[in-house]
């Protein structure tokens, strides 16, 4: 967490990405917005449950990711489902196409935040898990919980 402290202020966070994927590698990526859409991610209307990424044009868009519209936008606001262009070195975008491709991966945007007056978008390459590795890594949570809350009480008494 502390390596989100540092990046800036959170807006978002993905939790059922990590749920459903494995995170392989990340990539920080800036994000092509417009001035209502800014003044809403400020409120923290945005939802990143259902987004992926997709290629198209050796660009990568931001697809599924609700930004809901700004009260005080009017005629200013656009659709909240619009392909979000996101901004990464050529040489990434080319590395990511070669993964996604080949590999089987996928790219679902992690974290949203704002990094001094910019936004950003934390994308992970992921790979589905299965059932069986859902439930593998929700057993060893709560076995974690649970040691946890032992050691705590077995400290206190």
């Amino acid at each position: 967490m502390a390596e989100k402290e540092k990046q800036g202020k959170i807006i978002a966070v993905n939790r059922k990405a990590r749920h459903d994927y494995f995170v392989i590698d990340t990539y920080e990526a800036g994000i092509a917005l417009y001035g209502t859409e800014v003044k809403s991610l400020r409120a923290g209307a945005v939802n990143l449950k259902d987004s992926y990424c997709t290629v198209r044009d050796g660009e990568v868009f931001v697809s599924g990711m609700h930004i809901s519209p700004y009260e005080q936008g009017n005629i200013f606001n656009k659709d909240p489902l619009r392909d979000k262009k996101l901004l990464l070195h050529k040489r990434e975008i080319l590395k990511l196409i070669g993964l996604v491709a080949r590999e089987g991966y996928t790219l679902i945007p992690l974290s949203l935040y704002f990094s001094r007056s910019h936004v950003k978008v934390e994308v992970g390459l992921c790979k589905g898990k299965k059932l069986y590795d859902k439930r593998d890594s929700e057993a060893k949570r709560s076995a974690d919980r649970d040691i946890e809350r032992y050691t705590k009480n077995r400290v206190d008494d």
